[in-house]
């Protein structure tokens, strides 16, 4: 309850008719704005990997939970080892105390769609029954992996229990503040050279909608949950009102760096390789249609601009003295190895 997520989700749940007590566990306090979001969750404090989280499960007569708490982004002082000890041993610990909480009967687990990963062999769509077809290189990958491969060992255990799993396309909209929308916030916005991958995005209100239904309705099964139809990298530069930097995959990091900006292995093949997903199942499975991937990110580019968009002449002038410096670059390449 401590994260963006969680903490309205819980609010909407608590204000939802249909549900009798919400209540609300994270190793994180909330924050002063979170707290008053709260106000009618009963809020507990407790690390997903101590025995307490099965005690609350319990005592409180707990039928469905929603396990949002999967960090997205490497945490700066604990580094990747204290990422994957919240995701994978915090979800497995979790799955462990439900198995033992007699009341349940619903389990919600937030994925994602980089459990399909990205590489120059995928398919043009991902389906929920798509295995990836090479290992994830990046950490979150893995873990969504790792976490979807518990979440079946709970299904065999408690048959009892129905299981929903949602994969998410990268959250988009005005309240999101993450690696990729800081991306394409920023005034110049690195690309990987000769790369220009299809995009999906999904709007945080939709991800609440879906996530809503999931916990108040009974909807079993895996599903991809994305806007439709795609924009390729360079599309969504430009509405964004931004110029693009190409750079050499292995630079992409380290450029994005100079303006502050975090650049994972998660998101540096989605940069090379793109990845689209196909939602028709859940959209007949819950009757409800994602707003498209192109209205979520117009959305988000009207939320962020206040007069920060560079005109369209600037725009083009900016990317033809980009242009220019690379073909120089390349020539000047090109007469040292012919001298060689």
């Amino acid at each position: 309850m401590g994260r963006y997520l969680g903490a309205h989700l819980a609010a909407r749940l608590a204000a939802d008719p249909r549900i009798e007590r919400v209540v609300g566990i994270d190793s994180t306090a909330p924050s002063s704005d979170l707290a008053a979001v709260l106000k009618d969750v009963d809020v507990h404090q407790i690390d997903l990997r101590t025995p307490g989280v099965l005690r609350v499960l319990v005592d409180a007569r707990v039928e469905a939970v929603a396990h949002l708490a999967v960090t997205t982004a490497v945490d700066q002082h604990g580094g990747r080892a204290a990422m994957k000890e919240l995701n994978v041993i915090g979800s497995m610990q979790l799955l462990a105390a439900c198995q033992q909480a007699p009341r349940l009967h619903k389990l919600v687990v937030r994925s994602s769609t980089a459990a399909y990963g990205a590489s120059f062999r995928d398919p043009a769509i991902f389906t929920e029954d798509t295995e990836p077809r090479e290992i994830p290189r990046g950490g979150f990958a893995k873990d969504v992996l790792d976490i979807e491969g518990y979440v079946r060992g709970f299904r065999r255990r408690r048959p009892d229990v129905g299981a929903t799993v949602l994969r998410f396309a990268p959250f988009i909209g005005s309240t999101v503040d993450t690696s990729l929308t800081r991306h394409f916030a920023a005034p110049v916005v690195p690309t990987v050279f000769g790369r220009d991958p299809r995009l999906q995005f999904l709007h945080v209100d939709d991800a609440f909608e879906v996530l809503h239904r999931s916990v108040a309705e009974s909807h079993p099964g895996t599903f991809n949950v994305a806007g439709a139809g795609t924009l390729t990298l360079s599309q969504a530069v430009r509405r964004a009102g931004r110029i693009t930097m190409p750079v050499l995959e292995p630079g992409l990091g380290i450029v994005a760096g100079l303006g502050r900006g975090t650049v994972s292995l998660d998101q540096l093949d989605l940069f090379v390789h793109g990845r689209v997903v196909d939602t028709t199942k859940l959209i007949r499975e819950f009757g409800f249609t994602p707003r498209t991937t192109a209205e979520a990110f117009d959305e988000f580019v009207r939320s962020r601009r206040s007069g920060e968009a560079l005109p369209a002449d600037r725009i083009r002038a900016l990317e033809q003295t980009l242009l220019e410096g690379f073909r120089r670059t390349r020539a000047a390449r090109a007469a040292l190895e012919a001298g060689t």
